[in-house]
Order: structure tokens, then sequence, then C-alpha cells
């Protein structure tokens, strides 16, 4: 399947280069710089990404983003990198697509992913769901709204297929500042996730836009593109043609312009021949590279008015079509004459049926500079030129041309919104919604318009433009019903990123006020807001008896989802009332019914209430059920959600593996959509289970969460993700023997959930801390928490407490042997072992050694199985203590395995191919055999069959 280069006039723009030699360059025609380009001064930039193309030839894909300012010879670099020589080598000839983003293409969803995968436009080959979305969202096919993430996989999918061994795939982004804001996701995200592929991705973006179009993807490496040196700088001057420069002439340009390669070469022909020559003084002050574009907006200026008309329309359309171009610049009067002029200036090049601008700044000074009257001129004239061809863009230069209300626009901007959103594009259809709104006069209508832009900005991830567009909505809507949409929607933006205490005022209110008009709605945030309230999130807003009471009662007309949700309103308002007799059979027959509902967000809210109450398998069977059916559907947020609570879930019930496997997942797909603030709750689990299996990876985890912690608002997550790292902090201190700093840490925990998680934990160091008062206070709360309850971990906590506290050895054997009879009934295999660890040692201490070696030995070989070497070299220490030497197992081999390794193995082991645990895990095919080779070396087998026969449960 061929290659080609697409939708690249940046090609064609001469004044992007570094150092450049153009032979035969004719004097007095400043613009024809179009040659073989020779770098100077770049040798470390070209072998830095040419490493990354050898890296590709050798199996093993990366990523790199070159940052510059404009003019710098960003685009000069990686034209340098696509030529057939440099990419032609022993590894094979590397194939290149390339895609820029362009400036008035913002509001178009994946118009510069379209350019870039046009070349490999049979997608059948893909996964059915990815197929159609990557149809969708190009919009080929019409269909349910598609999941931005899942054309991220596709993406993956379609770059990774297209590459060979024998021949890598370069994959080459220009002007990325300006990538729509869809195509920029898919391409992170693919990027993101390259591994065991021959693929090497290059952006290039540039920096200090006083615009604030800032391209600067966490989580890739960069590469900082600067000025030319001095030697670079003088030959590049040299070698420009035209007058000859002085050597002081041309030793303050250099000093002046910081090396920029375009300013070098613009700088020079606003300047005269005698100014040139040394002989006439130069200007007291240049335009430095910041105002380089003033040098062009000058030279315009001074061109005859048909040229300039025809610079704004080429500046303002993005097709790059000529005869669009044409057709509107007709329309404003312009001749041949003018694009003859055009293009002898330099300013504009035509090849075939392609019209470009020559450079970036070309395009915003001219428009920049034009008066807002010429600016709708010239978008009314392409609305005319692109017409029924291409309707969004011509709805959004319709748009431009508005200068006041337009109602008929307004509706047309609102359908363009609904299309872009069908198709995964959450940014461009927040603009158009946004834009909508402000030609829209009827409030009602504004109010559904800032709605759709305050939902969809929230979809793409940009939470405080959703906040105030979410508040506007709400300042016009009148609607019940509406309103209570978008308080709903207002309230999960505080839960995420602002205060859960607002949020629960907001879900109470909208509740209340809603609860005449449609039960379902108030169920939902009812249940939303008493969840806040369990988790300590509490503003004092109630709904009242009677709407409670009314929520709460059964009607005829209940459907499985309300039904489940009135089921958990009750729990959960016990929940809240620390009514624990009421809150557990209240959630066991919410927890049943919801096994007929197919609502994510309902599994969310059964998920939550359990893990709260502590119901381990209702935990992990709906954030499990929620897991699969949004991955299933390519909802990738909803998966990173899921997998961060299932983790939590899985921690106490083990195998430590599964949690690991989850926590790495989870944080792998958040870097991978550029979330840092998801990674915050698994970056804390992965460093509890790294104190509690003495692996050396404890700091590493710690420092990212401190410092995501110190840049992000984590929202909800901020007391989950705090107290996993008092957690962990505290783990590890009871390891290195530092008794008080445990019992500090382990004391700072303040969500009600993980506190009673930790309990064996906390109740072990408060004792061995020598604070029996503080190990007593927490065996009163579980007093009266564990017999509501009836779970048999909570009264196994509380017993231990009693016997750790007993002063009677009598009394503190008996509450032992009672709390082991508890465990063994709670499939919490951490927590029995440790109480065996404890019943232990107190039996050795109080001489019946034979005794302690019943509880030591099974509690050896579960820390054995789950890989915790501190408490492994613990319990064998006090086996030998009592006279027993240890035999020393060797744990499971799956304990060597990394997550993914892990995963990939599990999934395997099922009977699924490569390709399809590719699919399930968003990865490629290469890189699940990477894996697998790694996991049959590791495991010690050599077959599919084999695998399948060992235990990863």
């Amino acid at each position: 399947m061929g290659m080609a280069f697409f939708g690249e006039s940046t090609l064609r723009r001469a004044g992007q280069h570094s150092a450049v030699n153009v032979p035969g360059r004719r004097a007095g025609r400043p613009g024809r710089r179009y040659g073989r380009l020779v770098l100077h001064g770049r040798e470390p930039e070209r072998a830095r990404l040419g490493a990354l193309v050898d890296q590709a030839r050798a199996g093993i894909g990366g990523a790199l983003v070159v940052l510059g300012e404009p003019g710098v010879g960003k685009s000069a670099l990686l034209r340098d990198l696509s030529t057939l020589g440099r990419l032609s080598g022993e590894g094979g000839h590397v194939r290149v697509l390339r895609t820029a983003g362009v400036e008035s293409e913002s509001p178009l969803p994946y118009a510069a992913l379209l350019r870039l995968l046009r070349p490999l436009a049979n997608v059948d080959h893909l996964p059915r769901p990815q197929a159609r979305a990557l149809r969708i969202a190009f919009g080929l096919e019409d269909g349910p709204a598609v999941e931005p993430f899942l054309v991220g996989v596709a993406t993956l999918s379609v770059l990774t297929d297209a590459a060979e061994p024998a021949h890598p795939l370069l994959v080459v982004v220009d002007d990325a500042h300006w990538l729509d804001s869809a195509s920029a996701d898919a391409l992170l995200f693919a990027a993101r996730q390259l591994a065991a592929d021959p693929v090497a991705m290059v952006f290039a973006a540039r920096t200090g836009d006083p615009a604030g179009r800032e391209f600067a993807p966490p989580g890739l490496p960069t590469l900082q593109l600067d000025g030319l040196d001095g030697t670079a700088a003088r030959q590049l001057l040299d070698e420009r043609g035209g007058d000859p420069l002085s050597g002081e002439v041309a030793e303050r340009l250099v000093r002046e312009t910081g090396g920029n390669p375009l300013a070098l070469l613009e700088l020079p022909t606003g300047l005269s021949p005698a100014q040139l020559h040394g002989q006439a003084p130069l200007p007291q002050r240049l335009a430095l590279t910041a105002g380089v574009e003033r040098a062009f907006l000058d030279r315009c200026r001074r061109l005859p008015q048909g040229v300039q008309t025809l610079l704004l329309v080429a500046a303002a359309d993005a097709t790059g079509r000529v005869a669009t171009v044409r057709q509107a610049a007709a329309t404003l009067g312009v001749d041949a004459a003018g694009w003859d002029g055009a293009e002898r200036a330099g300013l504009l090049t035509v090849t075939g049926d392609v019209v470009a601008v020559r450079h970036p700044l070309v395009r915003s000074a001219v428009y920049q500079a034009a008066t807002s009257y010429e600016q709708r001129q010239v978008h009314r004239a392409l609305a005319e030129a692109v017409g029924v061809d291409d309707p969004d863009r011509a709805t959004w230069h319709r748009a431009a041309a508005a200068d006041g209300p337009d109602a008929e626009v307004a509706a047309a901007l609102h359908d363009v919104a609904d299309r872009a959103e069908q198709r995964g594009g959450h940014v461009a259809a927040a603009d158009a919604f946004e834009r909508s709104a402000e030609l829209t006069e009827n409030e009602t209508d504004r109010a559904t318009s800032l709605f759709g832009a305050g939902r969809t900005a929230w979809a793409a991830g940009q939470a405080l433009r959703a906040r105030a567009l979410a508040s506007g909505a709400r300042d016009v809507a009148v609607d019940p019903l509406q309103r209570a949409d978008i308080d709903r929607l207002r309230a999960r933006i505080e839960v995420n990123v602002g205060s859960a205490v607002d949020a629960h005022r907001i879900f109470t209110v909208a509740a209340r006020t809603v609860a005449d008009h449609d039960t379902g709605r108030a169920l939902e945030m009812a249940c939303a807001a008493a969840l806040n309230r369990t988790y300590g999130a509490d503003s004092g807003a109630t709904l009242g008896d009677e709407v409670l009471a009314k929520l709460l009662a059964p009607s005829s007309g209940d459907t499985e989802r309300t039904t489940c949700l009135r089921l958990l309103l009750g729990a959960l308002t016990a929940c809240g009332d620390q009514d624990w007799d009421g809150a557990v059979p209240a959630l066991a027959l919410a927890l049943d019914a919801g096994r007929h509902v197919e609502d994510l967000d309902v599994m969310g809210n059964l998920g939550n209430t359990a893990l709260h109450l502590g119901h381990d398998e209702g935990a992990r069977f709906y954030y499990s059920a929620m897991e699969s059916t949004a991955r299933e559907a390519g909802a990738g947020m909803v998966v990173v959600y899921a997998l961060e609570r299932l983790m939590f879930a899985q921690l106490p019930t083990g195998p430590w593996t599964a949690a690991l496997s989850s926590a790495d997942e989870a944080l792998t797909l958040a870097r991978s959509v550029g979330q840092p603030t998801l990674t915050a709750a698994p970056l804390a689990c992965m460093a509890l289970l790294a104190a509690l299996t003495g692996s050396d990876d404890f700091d590493r985890h710690l420092a990212s969460l401190e410092e995501v912690s110190a840049r992000h608002p984590l929202g909800i997550m901020a007391g989950p993700a705090h107290d996993v790292t008092r957690w962990a902090k505290g783990a590890r201190a009871t390891a290195q023997g530092e008794t008080a700093a445990a019992l500090h840490h382990l004391s700072g925990m303040r969500v009600p959930a993980l506190h009673r998680m930790a309990a064996v934990d906390r109740l072990e160091a408060a004792v061995r801390a020598g604070d029996t008062n503080q190990a007593r206070t927490w065996v009163e709360e579980l007093a009266r928490f564990a017999p509501g309850t009836g779970y048999a971990w909570a009264l196994g906590a509380l017993e231990l407490g009693r016997a750790l506290t007993a002063t009677d050895p009598a009394a503190s054997t008996a509450a032992f042997e009672r709390a082991v009879a508890h465990y063994r009934q709670a499939g919490r295999p951490y927590d029995l072992a440790r109480t065996q660890l404890a019943f232990g040692e107190f039996l050795r201490r109080t001489n019946r050694r034979v005794d302690s070696r019943t509880h030591l030995r099974p509690a050896l070989e579960t820390f054995t199985e789950l890989g915790a070497v501190p408490l492994v070299e613990r319990a064998s220490q006090e086996l030998r203590a009592s006279g027993e030497t240890a035999r020393k197992r060797d744990p499971s081999t799956l304990l060597n395995l990394t997550p993914m390794e892990l995963k990939v193995a599990h999934l395997v082991s099922t009977g699924l191919s490569n390709k399809d645990v590719a699919a399930q895990c968003w990865v490629s095919p290469r890189t699940v055999a990477f894996h697998l080779r790694n996991v049959f070396t590791k495991v010690g087998v050599s077959s599919r069959t084999e695998l399948a026969q060992l235990d990863f449960n």
C-alpha cells in the first residue's frame, strides 16, 4: 500500500528553513527561495531524529516533539528527515505519512487525521468497532455517537498495521499547535501507546504563541530547537543570494535575531542596498524574531489592493483549493493580475490545484491586520465558494461573517455541533455550540446551546471552560428538566475538579426541585448526593422528609433502573446515618436488582456503595462489569474510572497481581489520553503495593504521585489518593521497624472505607508503637460497624483489635481464635495472614511455640504467594524462633511478570488470539507478541496450551 504526503502546504514554505543553500537565486526576488536544502548547525538535532528512525527500524516505536519559535527551522528539519536519502538504510526503506495542523481548520474534527490516513483508506481489516469509529469520525458513515478514545485506538491500529519490519513507518506532523483537537487526541494516543512497533512519530510545534496555542503534550520526549549559532547563521546569510552583506551588518543581524533563520532571511529584504553594504546606518530598531510578522505585514501593505485582498482570502481559507480561493477572490473583485502579483511577491504559492500562503506568519499577519468588516466580507465570499460541497466549513464561514444575532446561522451551527459530537469531536462541538449561543437571541435556545457547549467541553476534558459554560446555561435556563440536567453537569464537574461539598449541595437541591417533574432524574441525583455524603462531603442540604419518602416509595410504573435506584438510595441514606443494620440489606437488594440494569452510571454507583460498606463481591462485580462494558464500547475514560476503583476492591481480596494490573493499566491509559489528574489514584495504589512487597519502585511511584498532586486538582480522588499514600508510607515504615512513623502515617487516613480496609495495619501499628489508647478507639469504631453489617472481615478486624488490646492472655487467645475463624470466611487472604502472624507471635511469646507454628506456617505461605517480602522475612524469623526451620518456598512465577505481561498471559490463556488481545488491551498485535515472548521465558512454558494450564486467579 503506497504512502504519500498529504495536506502539507508547508513543504513549500521557504521561510521555515534553518540555514539553506539555494543555488541560482536571482537578486531582487525575495520570495524565490526554493531549491535543494542544506541544513547548517543542526547535526545534533538531525542525529536525534535519525536515531528515532533507526529505533523504528529495530522494531521499537517512539515519538518526539520538536518545539521552537516561529521561523527557527522546525519544518526544514522535518523535511530533511523525510528525504529519501535519509530514509533508506539497512533496516529497509522507511515509508512516510505527513499531515499538518491548519489554524482555520481547528473547528473541524479529524481534518488533519483524515489527511494523514487518506492513503490508508481501507480500514476493513480493523476490528469492527474501530473500523466503524473511523468511518463515523470521518463522516463516511452514519451511526451512534463514536467514542473519541476508540478513534485513537483505531489510529494506532492503522499506523501499526501499515508498518512492517522491512518497511518502518515515519509519521510527520507539522504545525501541531494548530491541529484540531480531535486529531491531536487521536495522534497523541497512538504516539503514547507505541511499543514493539516499527513506527516513529515526529511532531513539530511552535512555542511562545501570543494566542496561547501551545502544544506540549505530557509524557512525550521533546527536542527544543533554538536559533543557529554564529557560524551557521553567517553561512545562511552568505548563501542567501542577493546583495552581499557587510561584516558589521551581518553581525548585528545575527545578534538581534538570535540566529532565527526566518528572521535572517527576511530582515535584509527591508534594507536598502546602502544599508546592506554598510554604507548607510541601519534602523535603530530592527524587527526582531517576535516581530518578523510585522516585516511580512509591511511588505504586504506595499502591494496593490487586489493582491492584499487575495492574500486575505487565502489566509482565511482552510481548504487550500485553488478553485475555492479563486471563486471567493473573484467575488471580491480580484483578477488575474492580483494572482500574478501575489506569486511574484513570494507570499503565495500555487502548485497544481493547491494554493498556499507562504508562511504561517504571513497568514496571521494578513488576517489580524484586516478590519472586522474586511474579515466578514472575506468569510461571506468563502462561504459561497465552499457551498454545499462542505456544509460545515461553509457554516463556520457564515458564522465568522455574522456581525450580530442570526437565528438561521445559529441553527446551522447547532447542527454542525451535533454532527461533531456524533463523530467524537467534542472540542469542535463545544466551539460550535458556544458560537451558536452567541448568535442566538432566544433565551431557551441559548440555554440549550450553552448546555451543549458545557457538556461537550466537559467530555473533552476542558473542565474550567465547561464549568463557566454550564453556569451560563443555568443562568438563562427556564425548563425544570433542562435545569436539572445542567445542575447534574455542574455537580459532576465539582465532584471531579472542584468541591465535593458544593457538588453535594447542587445534587441535593436539583433532586428536590425536579422530583415532581421526573422521578428518574431525581433519583439519580439523590443517589449521587447521598454517595458524596457517605464519603464525607456533606453540605448540610437535605431532600426533606417528604421528597425522600416519595423517592423511596415504589411505584407501579417503575422500570428496572428506577427500582434499583430506589433501593440504592435507601442503602446510601442508611449509610449516611450510619444505620448499618438498615444499609446492608438494602444494599443487597440493590446489588441484586442492578444485575438487570445495563447503565454505566448505575454500575458505578453500586460499586462505590459496595466499596464503602466493604461488600467485596459487589464492588468487584460491578466495577468489573463497568470496565468490561465500557471497554467493549471503546469508552476509554470510563474504563479508567472503573479500573481506578476496581484496584481498591482487589487490594484486600487478592491476588495483588490483579490490583497491580488494574492500577498499571489505569495509569497507562490516563497518560495515553493526556490526563495527569487521573494518574494520582493508580500511582498511590502502586506505591502501596510496592511498600507491601518491598519493591524498589516505592520511591519512584511516590515521587510521581507527589508531583501530580502538587500540579493538578484531584477532585473526588484527592481523599482516596491521600489515604492510600498514607497507608503506603505506614506500610513502608512498618517494614523498616519505624513504629512511631508508621502510626503517624496510618492515623492520618480519613476516608471511612479505606480506614476499615487498612484496619489490620492500623491496629497493629498502634499497638507496636505503644499507643494502646488509639488502638482501643479504633476498636470502638469497629464495634459500632461490624455487628451491624455482619461482614466476616469486619468481625475479624474487631476481634483482632480486641486480641491486641486485651490485658488478659486468655481473653487475647479467645479473641485471636475468633478473629482467625472470621477471616477464614472473609476472602481476604492478606488480613487472615496478618492475623495468623500476630496470633503466632503472641503464642510464641507466651511460650506456646508448638501452637504458634500452626498459624505461622499458613501465614508464611500466604505472604509468599502474595510476594509480601517484608512479611515473609518476619514470618520466617518467627517460625525459626518457634523452633522450626522455615522451608523456603518459591513464589509463583507469575509474580515475576509485569502487569502488562500478566494481562496478556491471562487473556491468551483463555484462548484469545494476539489480534483479539491487542483489541482488548488497545495496543498493537506486535506489542502483544513481544509481551507473550517474555511471558514464555519468565514462566517457563513453550506453548499457549501450557499457559492455559496456569492459575491466574
